[in-house]
């Protein structure tokens, strides 16, 4: 068996427009395609002894044991390995339940799809099913528990923590689009100008003065004493030698912490000896060269959660301590402890294993303990000084009890060092008593404080206290996303993303448009190349000044990854044909036709979904989407437009020239189509469609219609405006045309509109594209034999899988069928055909050149154009 390719999609997709987060695996199954499960002896049996929890798998049998029953039937390994791959991530803690197993057309491969969790363990989960499954066909034995090791170790570096995951929950509840923005906890919720992030627990409106304020302990105390806030007492010491002057000002108990820090981390509580204070104080200066000696409050420890200057959650902390049973030790005692399943490594889990460190030996040797000693039953020994959740203590919610002044004078702490979101340790006697008479103080305040004692306390009500968070970073009915419009098809993506964009542009919106020729941010290109994919989709969404976003969505790159986005405002088709079939397991045009299903799939509800109601595979669409669809057409007379219009829907047509709009039965005329310069006098065909298109994505967008007009007037088929896309110039009175035609569909295009303009020589220079099936290349040579007077075929510096004379083959194969003496010359080097084209050809004559790379292609033709003393972009025939 071979993985022949393996892909991490993370949107709307081939395979699930809902489950968004999928491993895809294509995979041979070499030999074992005429050995289905049921003719392997013993695999059945030997699986589920190794994995016994398969047995709750219901396949498609939808019962308990349905995937046993299949095996025993007999089901391919492909199939197996789906499910392994998905209860592997199970067992590691890790639930995600959904799979699809199908074959590519190829003998015996697959593709193999099952979600994750997380990307790297689902990757290595899939490598792991392979290796597994294998190994069971083979009988032969297999490390599980290992496997499941590594897997549970690549989910805790992965995961979100408990705090953030909170966050991102309650944008989820909000429908609030949320990215990952590394691998760590910085999150970016919303998309363009109304994003806003976080960085585990801190805001992007969190002060960063006030950050560094409270690193500052003493700095802090200052601030609140001099407020009337209530603080201990206590001195700051950066020598051995002052420690005695602390001890003989406060006495004992104290408490010695660093004085810069966090997590308890260096904090000794409770300190009743010059022993243990000189311990205490050179574990302080573990954490900071200066430390703080402290009178010890009594009391019980307390953390108040501040967010947006409000108390949102209230805990009282316990320190983390064991209790005896009379025959374990010390030791023994920890070690369960540590086994509840809520304790984690730092903080993956709502709570913290108990480590064992030069804190708890110090307190056990106060106690004249060791690590071998067995506590009494019922004794409870405390293991750590601090009661901080990060050195395994547990937390009460007590947010009820507190009293309205209590919270009230918290969230003036919070203001006073300019804290939106903040954790305020507290000691108190007695919470519910008055704050200012009851002895009670502010320890030190918190940036980034965590959540989880609020969110799954050992004891009380939880707290949602993500949502918090969320509404303050979103305050009810202000928006968390900017218009996007998702664009695909087989031909017209890029100019209609262009024209859109363009339009965009006068209703005075900053624009961000991805697309086949880049990434451009306010009309200027920011990153070169096919930029059609979901990277550079999310790139123009993560952008904080977009205010409107036009995406292109390629079929590679839904295939590959799915969208770079959950949900589009608006979406249009403008066209299906056979283009990329034999790929990436699409061999039909109905399974063409499902790819890019998926934009209209995500389109949202309340949004629109905008079809050519010329293709049949593009009409039926309207079927798939859950939005409002609008149609165009080049024909008033199209039954689909009437239909659409009768039931009160939005087209748009071409009628006697002009082009007219109808929405909620009103009949708008917009311009007569050769006033449109991209439409070449009204005689591109496809460029009339990618107007209408263009028009109908803007009138929702909600644009005026002088704003569209003046777009669609200003637009031009420039190498500036629509790069690539029938740029022309004039040559020593040769026109010399720059176009991406590379499909089929496209010269019948291309074939349509030059029928309508005169030349008196018509010379093409063409290619193939490796990576279309023998037929397409041989049906390109076809339709340029029919087009043009002399050929030139060229070769583009990738060929994309094939050698550049099997393109030439199969261009010549199709060029001879229609015409065996039609003038062909071979010239490789794109630029050399392009000079010998113009040379060749008359004045008055014409000069296609089929381009790849717009922008070199454009460079050749402006530095011949350099040559001749009458050389000059143009627009229009």
């Amino acid at each position: 068996m071979k993985i022949r390719k393996l892909n991490v999609i993370t949107g709307p997709n081939y395979w699930s427009v809902k489950r968004t987060s999928l491993i895809q695996m294509t995979l041979d199954i070499g030999i074992y395609e005429d050995l289905p499960s049921d003719k392997i002896p013993g695999f059945v049996e030997n699986l589920v002894r190794l994995i016994p929890s398969l047995q709750s798998h219901r396949c498609s049998e939808g019962q308990e044991g349905g995937f046993i029953s299949r095996m025993k039937q007999g089901t391919w390994l492909g199939h197996v390995i789906e499910h392994v791959a998905l209860e592997l991530q199970s067992l590691a803690g890790m639930e995600c339940g959904f799979g699809r197993t199908r074959s590519t057309g190829e003998h015996g491969e697959y593709h193999v799809v099952f979600s994750f969790v997380v990307p790297q363990a689902g990757l290595y989960a899939a490598k792991s099913a392979v290796n597994l499954v294998k190994r069971i066909a083979e009988n032969a034995s297999y490390d599980i528990d290992a496997c499941i090791q590594e897997l549970r170790k690549k989910s805790s570096k992965e995961l979100l923590g408990p705090s953030t995951q909170s966050i991102v929950n309650a944008a989820i509840k909000r429908g609030i689009p949320f990215t990952r923005l590394d691998m760590d906890s910085y999150i970016m919720f919303g998309y363009g100008k109304y994003q806003r992030r976080i960085q585990a627990t801190v805001a992007d409106s969190t002060s960063m003065i006030a950050v560094e304020l409270v690193q500052d302990k003493q700095r802090v105390k200052q601030l609140l004493e001099l407020n009337n806030i209530p603080v201990p007492v206590g001195l700051l010491v950066n020598k051995k030698s002052e420690l005695n002057r602390a001890i003989a000002k406060f006495g004992y108990p104290l408490v010695i912490k660093p004085l810069t820090g966090n997590h308890g981390r260096g904090v000794t509580t409770n300190v009743i000896n010059s022993n243990t204070a000189l311990k205490a104080l050179d574990l302080a200066f573990t954490i900071s060269k200066d430390a703080i000696v402290e009178r010890y409050i009594t009391g019980d420890d307390y953390r108040f959660l501040v967010v947006n200057y409000k108390v949102v959650a209230v805990s009282k902390r316990s320190v983390a301590s064991i209790t005896g049973d009379g025959k374990s030790t010390i030791e023994e005692l920890i070690e369960l402890e540590n086994r509840n399943p809520k304790r984690g490594d730092d903080h993956e889990n709502f709570l913290t294993k108990i480590v064992v460190d030069a804190q708890t030996i110090s307190l056990l040797q106060d106690e004249n303990l060791t690590m071998d000693s067995i506590l009494l039953k019922y004794e409870v020994l405390k293991v750590k000084y601090t009661a901080n959740l990060s050195t395994g203590g547990t937390a009460e919610d007590v947010t009820d009890i507190v009293p309205l002044k209590t919270k009230l004078l918290m969230e003036r702490t919070a203001r006073l060092v300019g804290l939106d979101i903040c954790g305020i340790d507290v000691m108190s006697p007695d919470i519910q008593l008055p704050f200012l008479t009851s002895g009670a103080c502010v320890l030190e305040i918190n940036a980034a404080p965590g959540f989880r004692m609020h969110l799954s306390p050992s004891h009380g009500k939880v707290q949602d206290v993500g949502e918090h968070v969320v509404s303050m970073l979103f305050p009810k009915d202000e928006p968390v996303r900017i218009p996007i419009v998702g664009i695909t098809g087989t031909n017209g993506k890029t100019t209609t993303a262009f024209l859109l964009s363009h339009i965009a542009s006068k209703a005075n919106l900053l624009v961000g448009c991805s697309s086949t020729e880049g990434i451009f941010i306010d009309q200027q290109c920011v990153s070169y190349g096919d930029c059609s994919g979901p990277a550079s989709a999310k790139s123009i969404l993560c952008d904080p000044t977009i205010e409107y976003a036009v995406l292109e969505c390629a079929r590679g790159g839904i295939l590959r990854a799915g969208l770079g986005f959950n949900h589009c405002d608006i979406s249009i088709v403008t066209n299906l044909s056979e283009d990329h079939l034999g790929h990436q397991g699409i061999h039909t045009m109905e399974q063409l036709a499902r790819v890019k299903q998926v934009l209209p799939e995500a389109t949202r509800e309340e949004g629109i979904t905008i079809l050519n109601a010329d293709d049949d595979y593009v009409y039926q669409m309207r079927n798939s989407t859950n939005a409002q669809f609008a149609l165009f057409s080049l024909s008033a007379n199209n039954p689909r437009i009437i239909s659409h219009m009768q039931n009160n829907g939005t087209v748009s047509y071409i009628d006697s020239g002009e082009m007219i709009l109808v929405q909620e039965g009103e009949v708008v005329k917009i311009l007569p189509v050769a006033e449109i310069p991209i439409t070449m006098d009204g005689k591109y065909d496809c460029m009339i469609q990618n107007s209408m298109a263009a028009v109908l994505a803007a009138v929702a967008s909600g644009f005026s219609m002088n704003q569209i007009l003046l777009g669609l007037r200003t637009f031009l088929p420039s190498s500036e405006m629509n790069i690539g896309r029938m740029n022309h110039f004039l040559i020593d009175e040769v026109k010399v045309i720059v176009d991406y035609a590379h499909n089929v569909h496209g010269y019948i295009e291309l074939k349509k509109y030059l029928a309508k303009v005169t030349a008196v020589h018509k010379i093409g220079i063409i290619t193939g594209t490796g990576d279309r099936r023998d037929q397409d290349i041989i049906s390109i040579g076809m339709l340029c034999s029919e087009i043009f007077d002399q050929i030139i075929i060229r070769h583009d510096e990738d060929s994309r899988g094939r050698s550049k004379d099997e393109i030439t083959k199969l261009l010549l194969e199709g060029i001879r069928a229609i015409d065996s003496g039609k003038l062909v010359e071979v010239i490789s080097s794109e630029e050399e055909a392009l000079r010998k084209a113009i040379h060749d050809c008359s004045a008055g004559g014409l000069v296609f050149l089929s381009s790849d790379d717009s922008r070199t292609s454009i460079g050749y033709v402006e530095q011949l154009g350099c040559e001749f003393r009458n050389a000059l972009k143009y627009y229009g025939t």
